[in-house]
């Protein structure tokens, strides 16, 4: 039997541009959305730190955070993005604890109003598609936003695309 390496997928261009772009996500995807654009929370709990998120925020393996998972829709029926906050405990015993009670809000409207917080990204592919994963430095609170951009939202870009091609 030969084992053949498995290589990694390319990126489609467009979704090269949203996986890279600096900035609030809410704000793109409400512009491209022209103006519709909504968030549906379907988790928030409690939970240790993976060893590999508790490294990147310099933050002991055993600390617990808080977690928020929601969907991003834009102008259609279906979820655009899936997104993950991972908020140190300590993070909200800051600025940050704001964070935690903001319901159906989106996060990037508190993260970038008035702000330009400091961002380290990496761009990986998960089972559900391409994500970014952002560690984010806002007012000294250290935190993790992960945005996977599903099915739904490439299509949408792709027939956006064609539209603007005719």
């Amino acid at each position: 039997m030969q084992v053949k390496p498995m290589l990694k997928p390319e990126i489609n261009p467009e979704l090269k541009t949203w996986l890279y772009a600096s900035g609030s996500l809410t704000q793109q995807l409400t512009d491209l959305a022209k103006g519709s654009f909504k968030v549906l929370p379907t988790q928030e709990h409690f939970q240790r730190l993976h060893f590999i998120d508790s490294q990147w925020m310099n933050m002991p393996p055993q600390h617990t955070s808080w977690v928020r998972e929601s969907y991003l829709y834009g102008c259609d029926e279906q979820p655009w993005v899936k997104a993950k906050s991972i908020f140190p405990i300590l993070s909200l015993q800051s600025r940050a604890r704001i964070f935690q009670h903001i319901g159906k809000k989106p996060i990037g409207w508190f993260l970038f109003h008035r702000t330009n917080p400091n961002c380290q990204r990496r761009v990986i592919l998960l089972e559900e598609g391409w994500t970014r994963q952002s560690c984010y430095t806002w007012h000294g609170c250290k935190f993790i936003v992960q945005e996977t951009f599903l099915p739904a939202f490439e299509q949408f870009i792709q027939r956006k695309k064609a539209q603007e091609n005719i």
